[in-house]
């Protein structure tokens, strides 16, 4: 009986000591975020929720978040209107902090993560510079659907007018047709945009859904316009 109780406590002293000896996260005040703890020398500091962060400590470059918010990495409201010369300034600002041509000299896994901010900072500006993939972003964000093709086969109008600037751009090269599909797909996106973003400044998310679903439908005629005037 005393043996088996001796065993017991050894088990409960060995698990304490791992326990304690474990990097783990705290809390640094009342109201704050839990804090985690260097890679590097283990310092703690608040979590920054996918922000490129530094140690306090000794200044190691620290990985990450997971799934970061892309407006909050990039300063903006949670919103369709966005500051394109803002948006432009936080991502120079960003890239010039975690560049991975700064930490050449930085242990691997700092390079490593230098390369995972650059690669999320470049993403997080094109998904909110352009955009479709703003309003499909925030239309993920709050939970909805992502819009299918078939969202717009109601729209019998709207399908035959795609239907037909693809048989246009299916025909022999000529610029003139090509410059005028340009100028039409140009002036579509631009109503859609305006719709979409009164769509989402008076919440309605389902409106906003169709729209982008058309705006998808621009966006593929964009890219074959794109390769049909390259030049052979």
């Amino acid at each position: 009986m005393q043996a088996a109780l001796r065993r017991h406590l050894g088990r409960v002293r060995w698990a304490l000591r791992v326990s304690e000896a474990a990097p783990r996260s705290r809390c640094v005040g009342p109201g704050s975020l839990q804090a985690l703890r260097c890679w590097s020398c283990g310092s703690p500091f608040p979590a920054a929720e996918g922000l490129p962060h530094f140690c306090p400590g000794c200044r190691a470059l620290q990985p990450p978040a997971p799934r970061p918010d892309l407006f909050r990495l990039m300063a903006c409201d949670r919103s369709f209107r966005v500051d394109a010369q803002q948006l432009q300034r936080r991502f120079r600002s960003l890239q010039r902090a975690v560049h991975p041509d700064r930490f050449g000299q930085r242990p691997p896994k700092e390079q490593y993560y230098s390369e995972q901010h650059s690669s999320l900072i470049n993403k997080a500006y094109q998904t909110l510079l352009n955009p479709l993939s703003r309003g499909l972003y925030l239309l993920e964000l709050n939970g909805v659907e992502l819009a299918q093709e078939t969202d717009c086969d109601a729209d019998s109008v709207f399908l035959t007018e795609i239907m037909e600037i693809n048989e246009k751009l299916a025909e022999p090269k000529n610029e003139d047709i090509l410059e005028e599909i340009e100028t039409l797909i140009k002036v579509k996106q631009e109503e859609l945009t305006k719709e979409v973003t009164a769509a989402f400044e008076r919440d309605d998310l389902q409106e906003a859904k169709k729209l982008l679903a058309k705006m998808k439908y621009f966006a593929n005629l964009e890219d074959k316009l794109k390769n049909k005037k390259i030049p052979s």
